[in-house]
């Protein structure tokens, strides 16, 4: 029996979002597995080096904000709790977010030797397998994608990764689903419902979250997947920042050999084209990350989108979790040099005294003050120069831009 294919749309340019990817490349994939349930079996191994090599690599990546549930983008997450350097900030994310760069499928699924192969690749410095199939739940088809929790929560939206809700439910064994997905199966959380894959069996529904996917419609533990039968390895995201995605997709393509499909994810240029409040700032002292990043664009550089310090904040620091110093002997929840803090560095909301580069509430506008200086609020090619001089590097400027067009099409 053949798999009906994945609705297909034309890709995004996101970040933070892989699964958003998976839904194209993954669709052959599934389209060609026989058995309606994904009973099939990849290379032995695979799926745990992957996650292994997907951990080593997000510990060491540099740094998200989301301070929503993920099941609507602005509701907060209850369980949500503020970072170490956060000083008492609600909403940061509990890991590093990663850029998708490339996605890539291979028949018979990616094997361990193929996972080196790509590990080995210039500029690569996250991947991660995910397995995958079409099974029924309730009497309904869905097309469901497994990995680890500890793998899969930095490539997904910054409002899901930042759901301890959600997050915990996943852990548990439950199949988290879109909105969408629970009407159209009638699933509603905490219920209990049937399974048809390559067993039968129940599953509780562990909510619904954003997952950014056209064609994907829920998603599993890695040890859930492997009770239900789902085919292992159907396809490997990839993260190189760094490289150039043309060159990077031809290199990703040579290593899994001629057969494969490979999928290149971002843009060669991010766009400028971000949302700007241009209502007044909102009085008081913020109390989470988003609002933080909000009123000190609103206030320190009008016309700048608050998506952009987001972003920083996420790359930097994943919103004050690693402070630093960092191997160049930046600070701070945004990565202050202390020279630079010495020039660029004031108080915000009301602090008063020595303006402390540790604090996000006089980081994060002296960021926006430092950014506005150099351009930022005219937008288009003036922020581009203004990132990059905040980080000179041209791939820190896309990867700055590409992550805050995925704050916007959340928080907006």
């Amino acid at each position: 029996m053949r798999l009906p294919t994945i609705r297909r749309r034309s890709l995004p340019t996101v970040a933070g979002a892989a699964l958003v990817a998976v839904s194209v490349a993954v669709a052959a994939t599934l389209a060609a597995l026989s058995g309606g349930h994904g009973a099939g079996t990849g290379p032995a191994g695979a799926g745990n080096a992957a996650a292994a090599a997907a951990g080593q690599a997000t510990a060491s990546m540099p740094g998200g904000i989301a301070t929503t549930d993920g099941s609507a983008a602005g509701e907060p997450d209850s369980a949500a709790t503020g970072s170490p350097g956060g000083g008492g900030l609600s909403g940061a994310t509990p890991a590093h977010l990663v850029v998708p760069d490339v996605i890539a499928t291979v028949a018979g699924g990616v094997t361990t030797a193929d996972l080196a192969r790509i590990r080995k690749l210039s500029g690569v410095r996250a991947v991660l397998a995910i397995d995958g199939a079409q099974i029924t739940v309730n009497g309904t088809r869905l097309t469901v994608l497994a990995a680890s929790a500890t793998a899969l929560r930095p490539w997904t939206p910054p409002a899901t990764a930042a759901s301890t809700r959600i997050w915990s439910a996943f852990q548990a064994g439950h199949l988290v689903t879109t909105t969408a997905t629970a009407a159209k199966a009638r699933l509603a959380a905490g219920g209990q419902y049937p399974v048809a894959a390559a067993v039968r069996a129940r599953i509780t529904d562990g909510g619904t979250a954003l997952l950014g996917v056209a064609g994907v419609d829920g998603v599993v533990s890695a040890a859930e997947g492997s009770k239900l039968g789902l085919v292992k390895n159907v396809a490997v995201l990839v993260n190189a920042p760094a490289a150039n995605m043309t060159e990077l997709a031809g290199q990703v393509q040579a290593a899994l050999g001629a057969s494969a499909r490979v999928v290149q994810l971002v843009p060669t240029t991010a766009s400028t084209q971000l949302p700007v409040d241009d209502t007044a700032p909102s009085a008081g002292r913020p109390t989470s990350y988003l609002q933080l990043f909000q009123q000190s664009a609103a206030q320190y550089c009008p016309g700048l989108s608050w998506t952009v310090l987001a972003a920083i904040g996420q790359i930097e620091s994943a919103d004050g979790q690693n402070m630093g110093p960092s191997t160049a002997g930046a600070l701070g929840p945004m990565q202050f040099l202390p020279s630079t803090w010495s020039e660029w560095g004031i108080d915000g909301f009301g602090d008063s005294g020595t303006p402390d580069i540790m604090s996000p509430f006089d980081a994060v506008p002296s960021a926006a003050r430092l950014l506005c200086t150099d351009g930022a609020a005219s937008g288009g090619s003036g922020l581009r120069q203004a990132i990059f001089d905040y980080n000179h590097a041209d791939w820190y400027v896309d990867e700055v831009l590409t992550l805050a067009a995925e704050y916007a099409r959340e928080f907006s």
